[in-house]
């Protein structure tokens, strides 16, 4: 006999967790400050920075609470 283990995740849930993972990875690359320490960017104070990069990773939080909640139809 054949000992398979059941994972409590399946394939498809730890695919999407992946692809959350990928966009929180996104949004985080948006929000990066300024090269340099030495001198003062105004543009650390952009759209891209302060509501675009937030926004996103956000929605990658919910989505991997909803790859994790995912339960697939099964036959």
């Amino acid at each position: 006999m054949e000992n398979k283990e059941k994972f409590t995740l399946g394939k498809t849930n730890l695919v999407l967790i992946a692809i959350g993972f990928i966009i929180i990875v996104v949004g985080f690359l948006l929000m990066t400050g300024s090269p340099t320490e030495l001198e003062f960017n105004p543009d650390i104070f952009s759209h891209r920075r302060i509501t675009v990069g937030p926004m996103i990773s956000f929605f990658g939080f919910i989505f991997i609470i909803f790859a994790i909640l995912f339960k697939s139809k099964s036959k």
